[in-house]
């Protein structure tokens, strides 16, 4: 697991996403992570290669993760790889996805 982001950024963006975005994290995990039956995500970590997200499936947590399309170097990316992922997840699941997101 490489990152080209510095720890306070993943925290930055770890908050930004359970603060932020959870009902979007749900999505990607039911998705893409393998785990429809999740009842809540939280992201737990991000890097170059993907995002980690602990789902609660069961009652109790999984740690789930799910790879970007590419290999990120800057933290603009992220944004937009987790937006891509987010419509990805709601075409997947037959939700309407938020248009301005």
């Amino acid at each position: 697991m490489t990152t080209p982001f510095p720890p306070d950024a993943v925290d930055a963006i770890k908050r930004h996403m359970n603060d932020d975005h959870a009902d979007d994290a749900l999505l990607i995990v039911r998705a893409l992570g393998g785990q429809a039956e999740a009842t809540a995500a939280r992201t737990t970590g991000v890097d170059a290669e993907g995002i980690d997200f602990a789902a609660t499936v069961g009652g109790r947590e999984v740690p789930v993760r799910v790879p970007w399309g590419m290999t990120l170097t800057e933290r603009a990316q992220v944004r937009r790889e987790v937006v891509r992922l987010y419509r990805e997840a709601c075409a997947v699941l037959g939700v309407p996805a938020r248009g301005a997101h």
